[in-house]
């Protein structure tokens, strides 16, 4: 029996109440999986209804079962020969860590089932890539590069593709990939299911997100750009030339028992590695300059526990499933608040909880304010522990009897309130100018990281 979509009365209090496959059923609990989250209770209904949807929620929330549950129930119920060279489901994915993530999710919960599933991106020969998809598939998951590259090479075609997936749908949709976004949307057929999940969605990118999608649902478990709840968020106000002996002060900290440290570009995440080895830090990079296999090695190591610092760029970091990430470290704020979001996410999953750690220099102020109007919320301001000079503009815009703020970084700290005085109207110094428009920030933002 096929539940209807779920209402305010409607109560789903495990994945059986949806009526999906009982092969999908029994891998599920197989992998103790018992009780959907709430963006899995609104969405997959509407899902399995064969609705388009829009869903928004927070990082580590379960939006990959939200759509592929569903999905593997149609076709575990829908069964057809494979198509030579071609793919009933698509699902696409800004980046490699992403794409093979999402694959592996859905191979474990489609193990019982006969159905086949490959994920294809750039940084892999493209000549076995090729050879896998001939007999074809009955869900791709692809990054857009390689996808088009395929599609050019007359190995893969998209007209028998039933749906169509964009997961983190706020970056594949921003400037960088919507011309080949709207390549790919002319190869599938117009009756097909469309599918955008996210843990943002801004204004302007779900305007257009709406464009390619037909009467669709709207399913929030948070307001956009809201941050997870289970994270203790501070900042602390920073020198450029002080965050690198910041960063290894926090790091030899016991309670820090596995960090991802973000940067803006390529070249400073290196840079970071380089000094923190320098200080008998084992740490490892990964970004886009890196092989696959070298992203796959470092990312393993730190799944592992092998290696306990990672240090990633933005658009590397999405794919990133660790559960038992401590802390997130902004060695450098986003200008692109949406990242900051995406960024902390990668704590306090699976229930946990974590501390995410922004350094901010003069330059970052902007980001800052950015950021704490985006998430509705003031970040906790802390002091820099001994040995650490401030920076005499934070000393300056300290509030009138704010009192000094408290000693950090350890989480256990209670939050201080953030200043609120008169900031600087910056940033100078090469930064992308506070006055331009979100569009030009994200174009911005890409372009650092491939610095």
């Amino acid at each position: 029996m096929r539940l209807p979509a779920c209402t305010e009365s409607t109560i789903l209090t495990t994945f059986s109440d949806f009526g999906l496959a009982e092969p999908i059923l029994k891998a599920l609990a197989g992998e103790g999986y018992e009780t959907p989250t709430p963006i899995q209770t609104q969405a997959i209904p509407l899902v399995l209804e064969g609705r388009d949807l829009l869903g928004i929620a927070q990082t580590g929330t379960g939006k990959t079962a939200a759509f592929s549950l569903p999905i593997l129930d149609r076709f575990a119920r829908d069964q057809k020969p494979r198509q030579p060279r071609s793919c009933r489901a698509l699902i696409l994915s800004p980046t490699r860590e992403l794409a093979s993530q999402i694959a592996d999710n859905i191979r474990i919960y489609g193990r019982n089932l006969r159905v086949s599933t490959q994920v294809v991106f750039g940084g892999m020969p493209i000549n076995r890539q090729i050879r896998q998809l001939e007999r074809g598939v009955d869900i791709l998951v692809a990054t857009p590069g390689r996808l088009l590259d395929l599609i050019d090479r007359r190995a893969l075609s998209l007209s028998h593709v039933e749906a169509l997936v964009l997961d983190e749908a706020d970056q594949m949709l921003d400037l960088g990939f919507i011309h080949a976004l709207r390549r790919i949307a002319k190869l599938v057929p117009r009756e097909r299911q469309s599918l955008f999940f996210s843990a943002t969605m801004p204004k302007s990118i779900a305007g257009l997100a709406e464009e390619y999608l037909d009467n669709p649902e709207r399913v929030a478990v948070k307001p956009a750009a809201t941050t997870a709840e289970r994270v203790a968020q501070q900042v602390m106000f920073v020198s450029s030339g002080q965050k690198q002996r910041l960063l290894a002060h926090i790091l030899q900290d016991g309670a820090v028992s596995r960090a991802l440290v973000f940067t803006r570009t390529k070249h400073g995440a290196d840079k970071v590695v380089k000094q923190l080895d320098r200080d008998g830090i084992p740490a490892a990079a990964i970004h886009g300059n890196k092989s696959q296999g070298q992203r796959e090695r470092a990312l393993n190591d730190f799944r592992q526990g092998r290696c306990k610092v990672l240090i990633a760029t933005d658009i590397a970091a999405r794919g990133i499933d660790v559960d038992a990430v401590s802390h997130v470290i902004n060695f450098e704020l986003p200008n692109v608040p949406e990242s900051y979001v995406h960024r902390i996410g990668r704590t306090a999953r699976a229930g946990a909880d974590g501390a995410a750690i922004s350094f901010c220099n003069v330059e970052e102020r902007a980001y800052l304010r950015d950021i704490q109007r985006t998430t509705r919320q003031d970040i906790p301001v802390i002091a820099l522990p001994d040995g650490f000079t401030p920076e005499p503009a934070v000393q300056s815009e300290a509030p009138r009897g704010a009192g000094r703020p408290r000693k950090g970084p350890g989480p256990g700290n209670a939050p201080q309130k953030p200043m609120q005085g008169k900031r600087r109207r910056g940033p100078p110094g090469g930064q992308p100018h506070k006055g331009a428009s979100r569009p030009q920030r994200q174009r911005d933002s890409q372009r650092a990281q491939h610095m």
